[in-house]
């Protein structure tokens, strides 16, 4: 019984390595979804600030300026795959999450119950032991 109760013990901690393991992971992917998402404003807002200034103006200016619109978008537009992959991996990471947070608190659950099994197991044997004693003890018999 014993023996039981220190496997659980070590599946419990097991599990809540895995469990730590897998906040990490849901934490570096949701970071990633942020860090996309911020890349994807940053160049929009860049591409906003590509204007012309007052007065005249060159046609290479202006070509020069149209041109560099153009890249930006088509790298914010590129962003927009990776966002939503890094969005289903975030996802994914998260039931994982879940998933090993279940698979913790059962383990905990299992080890307390080993706990008290082998808790009322030793009192029931050290009732069975002083019952016993008790009947040797006495003269009448």
């Amino acid at each position: 019984m014993k023996a039981l109760a220190e496997r659980r013990a070590r599946i419990t901690r097991v599990r809540e390595v895995q469990h730590l393991h897998a906040i990490g992971e849901a934490a570096a992917a949701e970071g990633k979804v942020v860090q996309l998402e911020g890349n994807a404003a940053r160049l929009a807002a860049l591409r906003m600030s590509l204007t012309l200034a007052p007065g005249i103006t060159t046609g290479a200016g202006l070509g020069n300026a149209g041109e560099m619109g153009l890249r930006l978008d088509t790298v914010r537009h590129g962003l927009t795959d990776a966002i939503g992959a890094a969005k289903a991996v975030a996802t994914a990471r998260l039931k994982d999450r879940r998933d090993a947070d279940i698979r913790r608190e059962s383990a905990e659950r299992l080890e307390t119950r080993a706990v008290a099994e082998l808790q009322q197991m030793i009192e029931e044997r050290m009732m069975a032991n002083i019952r016993h004693r008790s009947r040797k003890e006495t003269p009448d018999g």
